[in-house]
């Protein structure tokens, strides 16, 4: 029987992680012909393509021809960046630069995903005009990478974004999940970083973010340049962690705040907080309360199910 694909193609890169899994269904979900692509776990739903292989990139960029291309796929780890410079520097910067020459080649509107991490944090909230100031490699990466793609297609956008949680495959996959085990095994304290500020941020609304703003940009080709987006509750990974234990019954009083400015791992902005106004003023947005989102996302994780009665029932 005949299927009716819609019309309107977009091509998410590192549709395997986190945030590109969740932009891949919200494009999916709205009448949009999606194609995702990343590479060790690609099959069999996505594409597997090398981002570093330009002759790959350009054959499935002329192949599918998408309107849109959201690309996702970074090293965003800053310890990993820290490690292995180079090979973050080919995907974060050199992969985003020739991605931007191949969709500028087919006239396709290209979303960069950027980070926070751009700021220096000590003058927040930050606007998209405000100077960036990197603290860390992966932030230097991933500003090089913004300029790369700005200085190979005049007509993409770049997306900052804050630390991201959702609906992970694996605890680790993201910043703010991997604290519950530390919440959930309540027999032994557990030291939690209270200096750093952050607003963790809802992948499914960075997801819809991407979707409003190509779907404004189909109508309106003014739309391009910088933007930042952001949940606006403001946490230390140490508050963060209290509130999942809120969301779940479980105890708190075994996490320790520490509010010394952490001396391991790559150096990190204090307080990083985008002003999100100018998407804001273009009716683009979503944001989706921590409390709900952590409970939503970590739900499958928790390893006591007798909670399941009284958290949800």
């Amino acid at each position: 029987e005949d299927v009716d694909i819609p019309s309107r193609r977009v091509l998410i890169t590192g549709a395997t992680g986190l945030l590109g899994r969740a932009v891949f269904k919200e494009f999916n979900d709205n009448n949009w012909n999606a194609v995702g692509c990343g590479y060790r776990r690609a099959q069999p739903k996505f594409e597997q393509v090398n981002l570093l292989d330009s002759v790959a990139v350009h054959d499935i960029i002329h192949d599918f021809q998408p309107h849109v291309i959201v690309h996702c796929a970074a090293e965003r780890r800053p310890d990993v960046v820290e490690s292995q410079p180079d090979a973050a520097s080919q995907l974060n910067v050199a992969a985003s630069g020739n991605l931007a020459k191949e969709a500028a080649g087919i006239g396709a509107f290209l979303i960069y995903i950027s980070t926070d991490y751009v700021f220096d944090g000590t003058n927040p909230p930050y606007k998209e005009t405000d100077v960036p100031n990197p603290l860390n490699l992966y932030g230097k990466t991933k500003l090089e990478g913004e300029k790369a793609v700005l200085e190979n297609n005049e007509g993409a956008a770049v997306l900052r974004i804050p630390v991201l949680y959702g609906e992970v495959e694996r605890l680790e996959e993201s910043a703010v999940t991997v604290m519950f085990d530390k919440v959930q095994f309540s027999n032994k304290s557990a030291n939690m970083d209270h200096w750093q500020q952050r607003f963790p941020t809802n992948v499914k609304d960075v997801a819809a973010v991407c979707r409003q703003l190509a779907e404004k940009r189909m109508l309106d080709p003014s739309v391009k340049g910088t933007f930042h987006w952001s949940g606006n509750e403001q946490m230390t990974k140490y508050e963060m962690a209290c509130a999942i234990a809120d969301a779940f019954n479980l105890p708190s009083s075994h996490l320790r705040p520490i509010t010394d400015c952490p001396v391991v791992g790559a150096l990190r902005p204090r307080n990083a907080q985008l002003d999100c106004s100018k998407l804001e003023m273009l009716g683009i947005g979503q944001r989706t309360p921590f409390r709900a989102g952590i409970k939503e996302s970590l739900w499958p994780f928790l390893i006591d199910k007798r909670w399941r009665q009284t958290v949800f029932h």
